[in-house]
């Protein structure tokens, strides 16, 4: 087995080096009537590369737009990151040519790299292996979602509230497993 990159072993502040993956569809219901109407969303992951840190976001569709409305909230709430890691998706290839486009006019560059400077790598085309980390974080994530949910269709805030739990008892967990856990106690 090969080495793990430099960004998952050198200490760094959390979320400077991100993984960002989507999961779903989960359908949601516009309000608590009985016939309301349905409508899809989506989970927008972004994970910690060094500490695993899990953020989670609803994303109303798969655009380009709806991605950088994600990313713009979560550059809010967890800081600028470095690097930015994805799979070859069409909505973060999109952002990435959107936003090297806005970065070609020297005007707007100034401003926007004040906002947002970092560097984005894509994993190699048909290579989801690359992207490990945060396939599994959507995997941990769909799993309480679907026990949680079971055949429910939620609304937004009740969605949007099991979402932020679920980021809760993902980012609870230790860093070390339990085992290691045990022995530090016992000494």
């Amino acid at each position: 087995m090969a080495d793990l990159p430099t960004s998952r072993v050198q200490p760094h502040r959390p979320f400077l080096h991100v993984g960002m993956d989507y999961g779903g569809p989960f359908v949601i219901k516009e309000s608590r009537r009985r016939n309301a109407r349905t409508s899809k969303v989506y989970l927008a992951l972004f994970i910690c590369m060094s500490v695993k840190a899990v953020h989670l976001e609803i994303v109303s569709d798969l655009t380009t737009d709806a991605f950088l409305a994600a990313l713009d909230r979560f550059v809010a709430r967890r800081g600028t990151p470095e690097h930015l890691y994805s799979d070859c998706g069409t909505n973060y290839v999109g952002a990435a040519r959107q936003l090297n486009s806005i970065f070609k006019d020297t005007t707007v560059q100034e401003q926007m790299i004040s906002h947002l400077p970092c560097t984005w790598h894509f994993n190699p085309p048909a290579a989801p292996h690359f992207g490990g980390l945060w396939e599994a974080a959507i995997k941990s994530s769909k799993y309480h979602m679907k026990h949680v949910i079971g055949t429910q269709i939620l609304t937004f805030e009740e969605m949007l509230t099991l979402v932020t739990r679920i980021e809760g008892i993902l980012n609870s967990r230790p860093l070390t497993s339990s085992h290691q856990i045990q022995m530090i106690s016992f000494r």
